[in-house]
Protein backbone atom coordinates (compact mmCIF):
# COMPACT_ATOMS: atom_id res chain seq x y z
CA UNK A 1 0.00 0.00 0.00
CA UNK A 2 2.76 2.65 -0.53
CA UNK A 3 0.89 4.55 -3.50
CA UNK A 4 -1.97 5.40 -0.59
CA UNK A 5 -4.30 2.96 -2.64
CA UNK A 6 -6.47 0.38 -0.38
CA UNK A 7 -7.35 -3.11 -1.18
CA UNK A 8 -11.22 -3.94 -1.84
CA UNK A 9 -12.89 -3.91 1.30
CA UNK A 10 -10.30 -2.33 3.53
CA UNK A 11 -11.71 0.56 5.38
CA UNK A 12 -10.02 3.70 5.02
CA UNK A 13 -8.99 5.98 7.78
CA UNK A 14 -9.33 9.23 5.92
CA UNK A 15 -12.79 11.49 5.58
CA UNK A 16 -13.93 11.61 2.25
CA UNK A 17 -14.68 15.04 0.86
CA UNK A 18 -17.89 16.35 0.16
CA UNK A 19 -18.54 18.01 -3.18
CA UNK A 20 -20.59 20.81 -4.76
CA UNK A 21 -23.00 20.91 -7.41
CA UNK A 22 -22.95 24.30 -9.35
CA UNK A 23 -26.39 25.35 -7.91
CA UNK A 24 -25.31 24.24 -4.28
CA UNK A 25 -21.42 25.78 -4.45
CA UNK A 26 -22.68 29.42 -5.47
CA UNK A 27 -25.27 28.84 -2.72
CA UNK A 28 -22.07 28.47 -0.44
CA UNK A 29 -20.54 31.09 -1.48
CA UNK A 30 -23.07 33.60 -1.59
CA UNK A 31 -24.04 32.35 2.05
CA UNK A 32 -20.41 31.73 3.52
CA UNK A 33 -18.90 35.03 1.83
CA UNK A 34 -22.13 37.43 1.26
CA UNK A 35 -20.45 37.77 -2.53
CA UNK A 36 -22.65 37.48 -5.71
CA UNK A 37 -22.80 34.35 -7.46
CA UNK A 38 -24.80 32.17 -9.54
CA UNK A 39 -24.86 28.63 -11.42
CA UNK A 40 -24.92 30.52 -14.34
CA UNK A 41 -21.36 32.45 -13.69
CA UNK A 42 -19.62 29.61 -12.64
CA UNK A 43 -20.42 27.74 -15.96
CA UNK A 44 -19.53 30.94 -17.89
CA UNK A 45 -15.88 31.07 -15.34
CA UNK A 46 -15.19 27.53 -15.66
CA UNK A 47 -15.62 28.09 -20.02
CA UNK A 48 -13.05 31.41 -19.90
CA UNK A 49 -11.13 31.07 -16.40
CA UNK A 50 -10.82 32.73 -13.45
CA UNK A 51 -13.18 30.68 -11.54
CA UNK A 52 -12.77 28.52 -8.70
CA UNK A 53 -10.66 24.64 -8.93
CA UNK A 54 -13.86 22.35 -9.80
CA UNK A 55 -13.48 18.69 -10.97
CA UNK A 56 -15.97 16.30 -13.03
CA UNK A 57 -17.88 13.57 -11.93
CA UNK A 58 -18.99 12.07 -15.48
CA UNK A 59 -20.26 15.17 -17.13
CA UNK A 60 -21.30 17.15 -13.99
CA UNK A 61 -18.99 19.83 -12.57
CA UNK A 62 -18.63 19.53 -8.90
CA UNK A 63 -17.15 21.57 -6.47
CA UNK A 64 -15.57 21.18 -2.64
CA UNK A 65 -15.98 24.08 -0.44
CA UNK A 66 -12.71 24.41 0.43
CA UNK A 67 -11.49 25.43 -3.28
CA UNK A 68 -14.46 27.99 -3.13
CA UNK A 69 -13.69 29.50 -0.07
CA UNK A 70 -9.86 30.02 -1.35
CA UNK A 71 -11.28 31.54 -4.76
CA UNK A 72 -14.19 33.89 -2.86
CA UNK A 73 -11.37 35.26 -0.20
CA UNK A 74 -8.78 36.14 -3.23
CA UNK A 75 -11.85 37.77 -4.76
CA UNK A 76 -12.24 40.47 -1.66
CA UNK A 77 -10.07 43.14 -1.73
CA UNK A 78 -8.09 45.36 0.65
CA UNK A 79 -9.35 47.23 3.17
CA UNK A 80 -10.04 51.05 1.72
CA UNK A 81 -11.03 54.21 3.36
CA UNK A 82 -11.86 56.26 0.15
CA UNK A 83 -12.81 55.31 -3.40
CA UNK A 84 -10.09 56.82 -4.39
CA UNK A 85 -7.81 54.66 -2.57
CA UNK A 86 -5.60 52.55 -5.20
CA UNK A 87 -5.82 49.12 -5.08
Amino acid sequence: MSRGFLAFGEPSMTISPVYLRRDKAAQHVRDTWGLPCSPRWLAKLAVVGGGPVYRKAGRTPIYAPADLDIWAQARIGAPRKSTSDKA
